[in-house]
């Protein structure tokens, strides 16, 4: 079975949307972090203090498969309507895991049995 590693960096005040969009399709155990971004536009200031809005880094540990329909959903709910993203989404290959919870394997494969 290979896995994928998705992280996703959301705006914190939609980091329960992303989580319940992961959720609805198929994911199953996540890690939250908090962060902050540096982007390519100057931040806004207010009095000469600088406004960084919070973001939160979303960790998901994933079967390959089941990466691709996660990140669309969270990437539609980041850009509804194509409109500009609020935040960022991505996969990328897991070449050595361990310590995953054997629950969460038997649910992978379980839905991988289911889509056959």
């Amino acid at each position: 079975m290979k896995f994928s590693l998705l992280v996703a960096i959301v705006p914190e005040e939609m980091e329960q949307e992303c989580i319940d969009a992961a959720t609805e399709a198929g994911a199953v155990g996540m890690t939250l972090m908090s962060g902050r971004g540096i982007g390519g536009e100057r931040k806004k200031t207010f009095f000469g203090l600088t406004y960084e809005g919070s973001q939160s880094v979303i960790l998901m540990t994933l079967e390959k498969g089941l990466s691709l329909k996660v990140l669309k959903a969270i990437r539609d709910l980041l850009s509804p309507s194509g409109e500009d993203s609020k935040g960022l989404v991505m996969t990328l290959p897991v070449e050595h895991l361990g310590g995953i919870d054997m629950s969460q394997i038997k649910r992978f494969e379980e839905r991988l049995r289911h889509e056959v």
